[in-house]
């Protein structure tokens, strides 16, 4: 079933362009040249640009999943260190 992953994170202070360059260049690829993604786009606040928000398109819960192993272990550290608090998200239908 077809379902969307909304993620959203936070830079800390000071790190949201390193946090940008980082999901521009390590997540987006990896996310979009994973099995059954549709789709993935990653926006970043206007009104506050230490936040960030993936909107990524599955065609199955566990192809998000699966694709988590795409993302070196190396990169998931770096990525922590860039955020100001863990992560959030969840998954979405369409109606």
């Amino acid at each position: 079933m077809r379902v969307t992953y909304v993620g959203q994170s936070q830079a800390k202070s000071g790190e949201s362009e390193r946090l940008r360059q980082f999901l521009l260049s390590v997540v987006l690829p990896a996310v979009r040249s994973s099995p059954g993604c549709e789709s993935c786009l990653i926006l970043q606040s206007e009104d506050d640009p230490t936040r960030f928000v993936a909107i990524e398109v599955w065609s199955s819960v566990e192809a998000h999943r699966a694709s988590i192993k795409n993302i070196p272990a190396e990169g998931i550290r770096e990525y922590m260190n860039l955020v100001a608090v863990p992560p959030t998200g969840g998954y979405y239908r369409t109606l």
